[in-house]
């Protein structure tokens, strides 16, 4: 199962090579708790779902969001070979979202004076020393990358979108999803709904199974899509888009991606 073009565009932003552009995500050990206790986060880059197999995601722009709006600490986050893992204890009641975002990364694509291709992957502030400014059939593209998940102490609480890059905005509350029944989701791209985004989701083990069993849909006018997800499990969904709104003068087109891993419990 390989990535769709724009989250590989986004991983490159982070530093990634195109061999390790595969699938990336969170993993946490539980989504759904009655009482503050510790919970610990997986984030790979990998073949498989949930299966550590090819490339640790980094946690340089991780960012944990408490119900309140306020900010919480990783405790002893660690970046191995195939994985990166942190742990965090949700104190308050309500819901937690667990993301790491990356916004305003660069990949530029040209040749060079002998006519040979090359390509960049930086930040602007980079740019000017790294690509040279002769380069021939410059391209550059920017890129927005948001990967998360969703834990609740007790009764879910409302999660507000940050009305930045590609969002979830959710109707159904993501930690309250139960095997075939319907939930509504919208995406919001800077804020505004989304129309016309095709949405992916594919439960988790996929190594383990000969079909991938991927749920298709797509977002409707109010940038709302329905999913039934058929047994319990964690399920990835992927959503794409890209635009000409770019912060960077050289970059024409911004690539966006955006990637969360839910929880259905029977």
């Amino acid at each position: 199962m390989k990535l769709a073009p724009r989250i590989a565009a986004a991983l490159l932003a982070l530093g990634l090579t195109a061999a390790q552009a595969h699938n990336v995500w969170l993993l946490p050990s539980a989504t759904s708790l009655s009482k503050p206790e510790w919970v610990t986060v997986d984030a790979a880059v990998a073949n498989d779902l949930f299966y550590f197999n090819h490339f640790p995601l980094k946690l340089d722009h991780l960012a944990i969001t408490a119900p309140d709006g306020s900010r919480v600490e990783p405790d002893k986050p660690f970046t191995g070979n195939l994985r990166s893992v942190f742990d965090f204890k949700p104190a308050q009641r309500g819901t937690y979202r667990v993301a790491i975002v990356n916004a305003g990364g660069l990949t530029a694509i040209y040749k060079d004076g002998e006519g040979k291709p090359k390509r960049w992957r930086g930040t602007p502030e980079k740019f000017a020393a790294e690509v040279p400014a002769d380069a021939k059939d410059l391209e550059v593209f920017e890129s927005s990358l948001r990967v998360e998940t969703f834990v609740t102490v007790g009764k879910p609480s409302a999660i507000t979108p940050s009305g930045k890059g590609l969002e979830l905005a959710p109707v159904t509350h993501p930690n309250d999803l139960a095997p075939g029944e319907p939930a509504t989701f919208a995406m919001h791209l800077d804020g505004q709904p989304a129309a016309g985004l095709e949405i992916k989701a594919v439960r988790g083990g996929t190594r383990y199974r000969d079909k991938l069993e991927e749920i298709k849909t797509a977002t409707d006018a109010k940038g709302q899509f329905t999913l039934t997800f058929p047994q319990a499990g964690m399920y990835w969904i992927d959503v794409d888009a890209d635009d000409a709104k770019t912060t960077f003068p050289k970059a024409k087109k911004r690539r966006l991606a955006y990637v969360a891993t839910v929880e259905v419990l029977p």
